[in-house]
């Protein structure tokens, strides 16, 4: 088996770092292998800020939802999706900027999520740790403030690094047969399947460190889809000129 889909397989999230800090000719590396990711039409829609301030930390911290690793790790970053860099040459060739179309935004955005999970593989590699940070886009706004983000850009989500000071057991994903399809999208054995899968999420919630609930999966993520969630990133996005034409 190939040590990188060994890596792969045993990916979990660090939510607990040491002090060590991380070598700034490795950071660098890390953030080149990032960049070497696929971009979509070659666009490169993908900007990243590094938080060092820790006045700015504890700020993004508590926009986040009070996540206190965004304040220990060794590295924060927050991965924005960025239409303005490419859009400046629009006006320089005289052309129209039409950056504002449904498929310009998932470009960007999937160009974001692609460097950042290439960098964290490059990471995991040589023994850090990485947790995501989803929470920013609970405060998007005061975020693109305190980062001082132009119209065309958005974060998507934070990014902590750093040396784990946890080992924390790998969370199982779904079955194979019911995210794998042949052919056609078709949910047969799924229901069983999933069934299955219940009771192993079930055990590991309730055995794993620092659980306890027992929660399903499928009552994790029916609740996920039955709330609300962040309704107002819609606006935010409008106003940050992603129009979704």
């Amino acid at each position: 088996m190939s040590s990188v889909i060994d890596l792969l397989k045993s990916h979990k999230s660090i939510r607990k770092f040491t002090g060590q800090k991380i070598e700034p000719e490795l950071f660098d590396i890390l953030i080149d292998a990032g960049q070497a990711a696929a971009t979509s039409s070659f666009l490169q829609g993908s900007t990243i800020v590094r938080i060092t301030d820790p006045r700015k930390r504890r700020e993004i911290a508590e926009f986040a939802g009070n996540q206190p690793y965004v304040e220990t790790a060794a590295e924060f970053m927050i991965f924005c999706a960025d239409l303005k860099r490419a859009g400046n040459y629009c006006e320089a060739y005289e052309k129209p900027f039409e950056g504002d179309f449904t498929e310009h935004f998932i470009i960007a955005t999937v160009d974001v999520a692609l460097m950042a999970q290439s960098l964290v593989t490059a990471a995991e590699s040589v023994g850090l740790g990485i947790c995501y940070i989803g929470g920013i886009r609970n405060n998007p706004g005061p975020v693109s403030e305190l980062l001082e983000l132009p119209k065309g850009v958005y974060p998507v989500f934070g990014l902590c690094l750093g040396y784990p000071d946890q080992d924390p057991e790998i969370k199982p994903r779904l079955p194979r047969s019911v995210i794998l399809k042949q052919e056609v999208y078709n949910e047969e054995g799924d229901p069983e399947a999933i069934a299955e899968y219940d009771d192993l999420i079930s055990e590991y919630y309730r055995t794993r460190t620092g659980g306890g609930h027992g929660i399903t999966w499928s009552e994790q993520v029916s609740t996920l889809l039955s709330e609300k969630s962040r309704p107002h990133m819609k606006k935010f996005l409008v106003e940050k000129g992603f129009k979704f034409r």
